[in-house]
């Protein structure tokens, strides 16, 4: 086991990087978090049951957590190849430029993500892992696919994907995407290495860099597509997210317009 202090260079925040075993595979899985608790713990375990972490290195991308779910030695059993520990000022987006940026440094060919909250189906990874291999740039995973599913989905948050989300990002990137909110995407190294890309970026905090990567793509060109996959709500109790109702979604929509008018544009 090695462990590392990454202090923080233009547009990458500083992080710890723990690293449990040495890179195995082409591709990683990316997995920001930030106190998922046991929520994190299952979806893990079902990767491991899928053979995921077989197929790809699991590299936890974490905010600083503070609910012990990222205890290195469970980590470990749980079949963790990597823990990042964001030591720096950001959110979401700091945490996936300290990810993109760890998993080029160590050489992966594509990057997949998905969100630590075990809301997705993460026995899909495959699915992606093929996509790469077939040569495309950028994939996001539809729960409005034919073969997807969207199960105990909220209606405020189904009329939002539908109509509002999915409409401006496809308009933006020129390319029809049935669920761009869903993070359970993947990226060829040569789309995160374009130099009309440049994600690393301070400008990328919160979910800045998510919008930007959704339309670049098919902006320059590139091969980009969908793949079905299964995104679940619990039936009851609180939904886990991290957006907040008023602010979050005001935010949220704001990122979008500033997107459409190209303000994430290097």
């Amino acid at each position: 086991m090695h462990s590392k202090i990454n202090e923080a260079i233009y547009g990458v925040p500083k992080f710890l990087s723990e690293e449990i075993q040495e890179r195995k595979t082409k591709y990683c899985l990316c997995i920001p978090i930030i106190n998922e608790g046991e929520r994190i713990h299952k979806q893990l375990e079902s990767a491991q049951l899928h053979g995921i972490d077989k197929l790809t290195d699991i590299i936890i991308c974490d905010g600083d957590s503070t609910d012990g779910a990222t205890d290195i030695s469970i980590l470990k059993n749980l079949g963790v190849n990597t823990l990042l520990v964001k030591k720096d000022t950001g959110k979401q987006g700091a945490q996936l430029r300290m990810g993109f940026w760890y998993a080029l440094e160590r050489g992966y060919e594509g990057i997949i993500t998905i969100d630590g909250n075990n809301k997705d189906s993460i026995e899909s990874v495959p699915l992606f892992i093929q996509k790469l291999d077939e040569g495309y740039d950028f994939v996001q995973g539809s729960r409005y696919l034919e073969g997807g599913k969207a199960i105990n989905t909220p209606k405020i948050r189904h009329f939002a994907v539908k109509f509002i989300h999915s409409p401006l990002i496809s308009l933006t990137a020129r390319h029809r995407f049935t669920d761009s909110t869903n993070a359970f995407r993947c990226y060829s190294k040569k789309y995160l290495t374009h130099p009309e890309v440049k994600p690393f970026r301070p400008v990328f905090v919160t979910y800045e860099l998510l919008a930007f990567l959704s339309v670049k793509a098919s902006q320059l060109g590139l091969k980009v597509g969908e793949v079905p996959v299964e995104r679940k709500y619990p039936e009851s109790g609180k939904v886990p997210t991290k957006i907040s109702f008023f602010k979050g979604n005001f935010n949220l929509i704001k990122i979008l317009v500033n997107n459409l008018f190209g303000k994430y544009n290097p």
